[in-house]
């Protein structure tokens, strides 16, 4: 079990995570027809923003309320009915998702309060829409967080209380933020390969995985739809997956009664198993000779790659959900997390994760602790810390923005585990230097090593 420690510094000098209303709006990206909206400046939503274009490389609908000294000082309902307004004029969204920030969290309004009033009051001019609110002030949680207080905001506001029946083949999804587009495809594959009708929520894979629309669309377009959110409860059981997810599996037990089961992870042979036998006892059905193949391929690469891997030291900084896949990766393929970095010490998998220590921090201090590893483990922001160590750095998380296509990069599944051991063994390899006649002669070497001592100085007399 590991020990979580938090850090004591005064102030953040290369910040590791990324904020809740960021996580919040994710959440929203994945909503047909959803429009996030950031209650607070224009300069809240234009950081997110910019995160979200270099990371997908797409438009991204994100709105504010553009509060104003004045509205800020005097309170921001309208403001926000302002903006609600405009956009169902101006877009006619399905869903507006409200993400609150740390400028009018400060306040203490009664936000939740202000929202009842603005439907009730326009309760005509926003029939067809529907509006949720997250509270996800910036000072407070991480990226992860706000995904899953979207979520749980989603099935509280919009799903059925009393759902009038069941459909047996009929099974929600969760899935947590870390979880790419190619991740969604791959776990969608794998519950429809036993005849299966996955609810994804959100469904990222349907939103934000490269297609192109033939005209100007405001809001996101495809991905879940409004009208299976408000039918979740005709699904006979929900997949939560990660830690980060319970919150939302348990609000929709609540709402609609509807039992679920929570997977830490569905990267590896073992994790990803019990996945599988969950589906073949859900379904009735015996494991498709397909995913057989693919589980025999994944056995095969682990047999080829963790001589790669052996004794090797890996450097990790995630948030915990992803801390805790990936360090579980990397020690079962026979290597060890010797520094495990993270955004918030709330989750409680934080303490599964097999290494001595996980500290909460940012990426200097990552930095200092990853000295003396073979491999760096973050996002894009890391390649700093990368180049001033010297050592390689492997991509993951949010944001990457110095490589295309992070979001077509699998890593869960038979197949998205076998895929992750080719990648990281050829990272391992490709910094392998072949030894050269002249390396390994020692009259070489000395004299090498003569050259590149400094001058003496000359005496003074």
């Amino acid at each position: 079990m590991a020990h979580v420690l938090h850090s004591e510094q005064a102030a953040s000098t290369n910040p590791l995570k990324s904020s809740q209303p960021l996580g919040a709006a994710f959440a929203f990206l994945g909503v047909d027809g959803c429009v996030p909206l950031f209650h607070g400046s224009q300069g809240c939503t234009s950081f997110a923003l910019v995160l979200f274009v270099r990371h997908f490389k797409e438009t991204i609908p994100l709105q504010t309320t553009a509060m104003d000294e004045v509205a800020t000082i005097m309170g921001g309902a309208d403001h926000l009915e302002e903006a609600i307004l405009n956009l169902k004029t101006r877009t006619r969204p399905k869903l507006i998702g409200v993400c609150t920030t740390a400028l009018v969290e400060t306040r203490g309004e009664d936000f939740a309060g202000d929202l009842a009033i603005i439907r009730a009051r326009r309760a005509e001019a926003l029939a067809g829409t529907e509006v949720v609110l997250a509270a996800t002030p910036d000072f407070d949680g991480s990226i992860e967080e706000g995904w899953s207080k979207a979520v749980v905001a989603m099935i509280d506001g919009i799903t059925a209380r009393v759902s009038p029946r069941r459909d047996p083949r009929r099974i929600a999804v969760l899935p947590g933020f870390d979880m790419t587009v190619a991740d969604v495809e791959e776990i969608r594959e794998t519950i429809e390969a036993f005849g299966l009708e996955p609810t994804i929520l959100p469904d990222v894979s349907g939103a934000l995985d490269g297609t192109v629309p033939g005209k100007w669309i405001p809001t996101t377009y495809g991905g879940t739809s409004v009208d299976d959110i408000r039918t979740l409860g005709e699904c006979v059981h929900c997949l939560a997956i990660g830690e980060n997810q319970r919150a939302a599996a348990e609000k929709l037990a609540e709402v609609a009664d509807v039992p679920y089961t929570l997977f830490a992870s569905l990267t590896g042979l073992k994790p990803f198993d019990r996945f599988v036998t969950a589906l073949s006892e859900l379904s009735g059905r015996p494991v498709p000779a397909k995913l057989r193949r693919r589980r025999s391929q994944l056995a095969d690469a682990l047999l080829d790659g963790h001589f790669h891997f052996g004794g090797k030291k890996i450097a990790i900084a995630a948030e915990p959900d992803l801390l805790h896949r990936l360090a579980t990766f990397f020690v079962g393929m026979g290597a060890e997390v010797t520094a495990a970095v993270t955004t918030t010490g709330s989750s409680s998998i934080l303490r599964q994760v097999p290494a001595d220590e996980v500290e909460v921090g940012d990426l200097g201090l990552f930095e200092k602790r990853a000295r003396g590893a073979d491999l760096l483990v973050t996002h894009s922001h890391g390649r700093q810390a990368s180049e001033r160590l010297g050592i390689p750095l492997f991509r993951v998380g949010f944001p990457i923005f110095d490589r295309l296509g992070p979001q077509h990069r699998c890593h869960v599944g038979y197949r998205g585990t076998r895929d992750l051991i080719f990648d990281v063994a050829n990272l391992f390899q490709s910094e392998i230097h072949e030894p050269t006649p002249e390396g390994l002669n020692p009259l070489a070497r000395r004299e090498r090593a003569h050259d590149s001592r400094p001058s003496p100085e000359p005496r003074r007399h």
